[in-house]
């Protein structure tokens, strides 16, 4: 699974052409000290601006952190504000998509609609298991329903396959999710659908939770329908359930963020 961390080299070299990848390579720096008492947003001619103690932030690239709406600027304010004697940007998924926006998205929205695009070409959900008969109706109750959405919502109709040999999709199906995402192109959704979608292996998941469709919870079960087989027959080590709590709390801040650009 790829984590949304925003650390763009200096900006005067691109590490990658994808705006995206370009802007989700890991910091490996030494986490810095927290410096500040307050965190909180202003509005101004250009969106909302986080502040630190009264003084601008800036993302990576050296932009001004602006978030779109007062609800979106208080996530991220919020986020600064639950700190403690170090700054953790793994704790802060909300930041992290805001920086990969304004120093990535913003500039090449239509590669990150084209990642997504590559997902529902060989979405999860479109790939089921030939046994055993209690995993195949496991996976059947919670995909179905999103398959159901997108022939509804979207009119796309989705070939299914069993195992993990490639199925080829209507290119009219695939057309007609590239039609939904390109009706609201906001560089800030698309980052957050992204986020979705890579935690979960399904845009068509991400798509369906944003509509309002499927829950949160319902949307990280159904990514989940397997592992948890898995975790049912063989158990779950500490550290695959710390890895899976932080992948769900990154899914938690892009969903939220998403919930602030309806």
């Amino acid at each position: 699974m790829r984590e949304i961390l925003s650390d763009l080299e200096d900006g005067s070299n691109l590490s990658d052409i994808n705006p995206m990848k370009r802007a989700q390579k890991q910091m490996r720096q030494p986490l810095p000290k927290r410096f500040y008492k307050e965190a909180t947003h202003v509005a101004d001619d250009e969106g909302y601006e986080i502040r630190l103690d009264g003084k601008p932030v800036r993302t990576p690239g050296r932009s001004r952190l602006l978030l779109p709406n007062a609800d979106a600027a208080r996530l991220v304010a919020d986020e600064f504000a639950a700190q403690r004697e170090l700054i953790d940007p793994a704790s802060m998924p909300v930041l992290r998509i805001a920086n990969t926006v304004i120093d990535g998205v913003m500039q090449d929205p239509q590669a990150v609609l084209e990642d997504l695009l590559r997902f529902a070409s060989s979405d999860l959900v479109c790939y089921r298991a030939e046994s055993p008969e209690r995993l195949v109706e496991l996976q059947a109750a919670a995909w179905d329903p999103v398959l159901d959405w997108a022939t509804v919502r979207l009119g796309a109709r989705f070939v299914l396959a069993e195992g993990v040999m490639h199925v080829e999709q209507p290119r009219e199906s695939i057309a007609a999710v590239g039609t939904h995402l390109r009706a609201r192109p906001d560089p800030f959704r698309l980052a957050c659908l992204h986020v979705m979608t890579t935690l979960t292996g399904s845009a068509l998941i991400a798509l369906a939770c944003e509509d309002g469709a499927i829950g949160f919870d319902t949307a990280w079960s159904a990514a989940h329908v397997d592992e948890d087989w898995n975790i049912a027959q063989w158990g779950e080590d500490a550290e695959a359930a710390s890895r899976r709590a932080t992948r769900q709390a990154d899914m938690a801040g892009a969903f939220a963020l998403l919930e602030t650009l309806r």
